[in-house]
């Protein structure tokens, strides 16, 4: 396996310090994760950007890292730097973007995670050299780039499904459709090339981001992601404020359990003050 570039290494060193930033400091999480209301509301659109540099744990940290890993290498030494990053942060705000759309009335619909901007560089990267082959820690072989990508996809739909975490599963499709796109756009030569390959993962990836966008419960008829779709009432949103400050709670007392109230910044200690306010409520 090749070692990624200059920017690929920077995008992996970036991920690591943001993410290990915000698994140290709650308020750094919470300022820069996706979260649509403020991004709708309050207009702080840099999470669009910073929440693909936040992960919640090291498992997902280091999952996203690897699948990077595997294809940057080829991808940033054939395509040059630019055209590298480009595709990169098309994807991740692409993928956020998406995110959005589906969950534009749920105001504390929160997600982490550089899931869409990675999609796109293995989507990229099928459609260009559909025939390299990436070996994981399971396997005693390689697998054709293609069923990567389609096994990353599953992964997504069943992310989606089962919706017990905090990672933007929604953002993977969208980010890896922009992310395949982006790379016909500038070679289209590739679509001819390697059509097989770009429509065996294009094509079912863009009916689940249509059935889950139009149709979800179609997909996951019954699953907790389609209830969560509908629109919500005052009272589904502030009950759910109220879920989200209970944890955001739970968070600063197990900081202060582990490390001593000394540890706490000004502001999280202004905010343990608001929310030990509100649990009496």
């Amino acid at each position: 396996m090749s070692q990624p570039g200059t920017v690929g290494l920077l995008i992996i060193i970036a991920n690591c310090l943001f993410s290990y930033s915000g698994f140290e400091n709650w308020n750094i999480f919470q300022r820069y994760k996706f979260q649509v209301g403020k991004i709708i509301v309050n207009k702080e659109y840099i999470r669009m950007l910073s929440s693909g540099f936040l992960h919640a744990n090291w498992t997902h940290l280091l999952f996203n890292m690897f699948s990077f890993f595997s294809f940057a290498a080829i991808l940033e030494r054939s395509l040059g730097a630019l055209y590298f990053s480009l595709i990169y942060f098309i994807s991740l705000l692409a993928g956020n973007l998406f995110a959005l759309i589906i969950h534009k009335n749920h105001p504390n619909y929160s997600a982490i995670g550089a899931s869409g901007a990675v999609s796109g560089i293995i989507f990229a990267a099928i459609a260009l050299f559909p025939d390299i082959r990436i070996s994981l820690f399971f396997l005693p072989i390689g697998i054709p780039s293609w069923l990567f990508g389609l096994l990353y996809v599953g992964y997504t739909l069943y992310g989606i499904k089962s919706n017990n975490d905090n990672i933007g599963h929604e953002a993977h499709l969208g980010g890896a459709i922009l992310g395949m796109i982006t790379a016909i756009a500038l070679y289209p030569n590739a679509i001819v090339e390697n059509f097989v390959p770009i429509a065996l993962t294009l094509i079912p990836t863009f009916v689940f981001l249509l059935l889950i966008f139009i149709k979800p419960g179609a997909l996951f008829p019954g699953s907790s992601f389609y209830k969560e779709i509908r629109k919500q009432t005052i009272d589904d949103q502030y009950s759910e404020k109220k879920v989200m400050d209970h944890k955001e709670f739970d968070a600063l007392l197990e900081k202060i359990n582990k490390k001593g109230i000394d540890k706490l910044n000004d502001q999280e200690k202004k905010r343990l003050d608001e929310l030990s306010k509100n649990q009496k409520k």
